[in-house]
């Protein structure tokens, strides 16, 4: 009997508000679902450690799902998992392959390794559009160019966005009569060894889609509401915590733009709803960019900063990563990551200025950091961020724009209550010399007593020299254009 295979991938692991389950539903044929994992792959084409951890709990809670529907989830381990597909296609009597489009360069490798043997045995392929909001080919400027600046983009998303219709998934989904093997869960090795995530990340998050329902629940009722004001505040519990949920597909972009527009109706304000969706814009525009550039995963999006002479390799690296450069907003930052596997989007800004301009350190260097410890860890956004705070990417912030941590933490957390939380050892210190404790002499005692290093670099002269070295690079490069065009 004919079957329809179901693929499930890292950014789509959910039922509800999947439009790749409903498409499977509607072939009429008993339904495989299947999750490959691959052993091994190159920097970026699989998740880091963090979102592993969350993955493997996520993949627990979508088989249960499917099991209560008297369904399963078919895993397998594969060295290239185009092959394993491949043999699944010839082997299995599939009249249809569905699956959200593949949007990653590594996801879109696949697609075309497979269409030869999809042509050559007359399955049919059913692409939906789950995971982002629109078909990415589907934006364009009038002149027909890709769009590389957000605010364009986002009135274009404005005016062609229609939401679908909701789809909740049914109490029975069709079942073969037979299935075909599966590995275990456990053969996957997603959790850390080790687990070091269940005692620091577990007490943080829940993963799977019933907690991505439960999280958006609190979020419409108490984040919301002030969403638009309070959103940037470090000391607030104001943002919505979804993007862990978002990243790994257990929540819908199409849902959540979709009841934020029926809480402005109950009396949410427009400004907060506004606010929201435009950071589902955002999300949207980095998969854009990365969709129509792929490269950009390792390279900038403007060739002429390829050769920037950012640091590959610094001691300061470390203590970035660790939460010990002495300014207490960036190390309770580090140290919300690597204690939640989260961090707020404000302080990302702040850790990103300080590394890519103050350090100067290749924003390559800082990507990697977030790939392996953010537990919402999305390529597309992860390579969007970096290299916008770098100055080296699409509508980027300009290179001499560098935040002030000091002043960004005064203004985003004024009496300190986020450094507090995550830097216990500074919580004795008086709210005037929290953001800045090596102005105050009063404070120095007591933060020798408790080992709290001073800066690892001066605000203020890196801030020069940051300055310095982009007018002489930017000259340089006037200079070989202008030797170039002659």
């Amino acid at each position: 009997m004919p079957i329809t295979l179901l693929l499930f991938t890292p950014g789509d692991l959910r039922l509800a508000e999947n439009p790749a389950l409903d498409a499977a539903l509607r072939t009429g044929h008993p339904i495989v679902p299947l999750f490959i994992w691959p052993r091994r792959a190159e920097r970026f084409e699989r998740p880091g450690a963090a979102r592993r951890w969350w993955l493997h709990h996520s993949l627990a809670a979508l088989d249960a799902e499917l099991q209560r529907r008297g369904s399963r989830l078919i895993l397998r381990v594969a060295e290239d998992p185009a092959e394993v597909l491949i043999q699944l296609l010839e082997t299995l009597p599939v009249a249809a392959l569905c699956w959200n489009l593949p949007l990653l360069p590594h996801e879109r490798r696949l697609a075309s390794s497979i269409a030869p043997v999809l042509r050559r045995r007359s399955i049919r392929l059913i692409e939906t559009v789950g995971r982002t909001l629109l078909d990415l080919e589907q934006l364009r400027t009038k002149s027909g160019d890709v769009y590389r600046v957000f605010t364009p983009f986002w009135k274009a998303l404005r005016q062609q966005y229609i939401p679908p219709a909701p789809f909740l998934p049914p109490a029975r989904i069709p079942a073969p009569s037979s299935w075909p093997d599966s590995d275990t869960l456990e053969s996957l090795a997603l959790l850390p060894r080790p687990d070091w995530a269940s005692e620091t990340i577990a007490s943080h998050w829940l993963p799977g889609e019933a907690a991505a329902w439960s999280t958006l629940r609190t979020f419409l009722a108490y984040g919301l509401p002030h969403y638009d004001r309070a959103r940037d505040r470090l000391d607030q519990e104001a943002t919505s915590k979804l993007s862990p949920y978002l990243a790994n597909g257990e929540i819908s972009p199409h849902l959540l733009w979709r009841v934020v527009g029926e809480a402005q109706r109950a009396g949410v304000s427009s400004k907060a709803v506004e606010a929201f969706r435009r950071q589902l814009a955002w999300r949207e525009f980095g998969y854009y960019l990365l969709y129509h550039f792929p490269e950009t995963t390792h390279r900038p999006l403007r060739p002429e900063w390829s050769d920037f002479p950012w640091r590959t390799e610094a001691p300061e690296l470390e203590a970035w990563q660790h939460g010990r450069t002495g300014i207490p907003v960036i190390d309770a930052a580090m140290r919300q990551l690597w204690q939640s596997g989260w961090m707020h989007n404000r302080t990302r800004l702040l850790v990103a200025s300080l590394l890519t301009k103050n350090l100067r350190i290749h924003w390559l260097r800082g990507a990697e950091w977030f790939w392996d410890t953010l537990v919402d860890a999305d390529l597309a956004n992860n390579t969007l961020g970096w290299q916008w705070t770098a100055g080296c990417g699409a509508d980027a912030a300009p290179y001499f724009r560098i935040f002030n941590p000091v002043l960004q933490s005064k203004k985003f957390d004024p009496e300190g209550r986020y450094i507090r939380r995550w830097l216990p050892e500074l919580g004795r210190l008086p709210a005037p010399c929290i953001h800045a404790p090596w102005e105050a002499p009063s404070c120095a005692e007591m933060l020798r007593e408790i080992g709290y290093p001073s800066p690892i670099v001066s605000l203020m002269d890196s801030r020069e020299e940051a300055l310095a070295l982009y007018e002489n690079w930017k000259a340089s490069i006037k200079n070989r254009y202008d030797i170039h065009s002659q």
